[in-house]
């Protein structure tokens, strides 16, 4: 049996006073920390005032699945991987959900460090309820595909959080506006937990 595991640890969305004692010590000890961005992750740990003994090596979505299977070697091995992203929940529209697969279907353990999440934190700031809710990822690019996409969410009884682009979100408010109807409550919210964070309630048409 394999002393080796897989650690998905949340990292802050903007304080890193956020961070939690568990990731910090993760990363402290980890013997390879596979991260979206190597940069951001090394940025984080200086500023936590931790020293990343382990492999730093880089883990997005366009080199996950070549990544897989040394990764899991490791863990194998009798290593302990870490999986950070470039801030919140790993896997939460961000790389991990293959090498996760890979290593339950290995019978590898897999455990999480919980933490910030920009979903749930939207969430709990909206206003909007948050009895149920349900998280669509990023809103798509073309106009076409986001008003059908929208279109879909019409009937949708739940609370909907989705990610959209800085540059897209006006074009994306009309559509949602002319798909779900203007007097359907809405919230944006940018920066979260940063200096410049911003919450704006209203209606689609507002």
């Amino acid at each position: 049996m394999t002393t080796g595991r897989l650690l998905l640890g949340a990292t802050p969305l903007g304080q890193p006073a956020d961070a939690s004692k568990r990731l910090v010590d993760a990363l402290a000890s980890a013997d390879v920390v596979a991260a979206e961005d190597t940069r951001r992750v090394r940025t984080l740990a200086q500023s936590l005032g931790v020293k990343i003994a382990g492999r730093v090596v880089s883990l997005f979505d366009q080199n996950e699945s070549a990544r897989v299977p040394a990764l899991v070697d490791d863990i194998k091995a009798g290593a302990t991987v870490l999986v950070v992203s470039d801030a919140g929940m790993p896997l939460i529209n961000d790389p991990g959900y293959r090498l996760v697969t890979a290593c339950v279907a290995a019978g590898l353990p897999v455990s999480c460090l919980p933490g910030p999440s920009a979903v749930t934190t939207a969430v709990a700031v909206s206003g909007l309820p948050s009895d149920r809710f349900c998280f669509e990822g990023f809103a798509p690019r073309r106009q076409s595909a986001r008003r059908s996409w929208l279109a879909s969410l019409n009937s949708e009884p739940r609370t909907c959080v989705f990610f959209e682009s800085p540059r897209r979100l006006a074009e994306c408010l009309r559509d949602a506006a002319a798909e779900l109807g203007g007097d359907r409550r809405a919230v944006v919210c940018r920066e979260l937990t940063k200096v410049h964070e911003e919450v704006r309630r209203g209606s689609l048409a507002e």
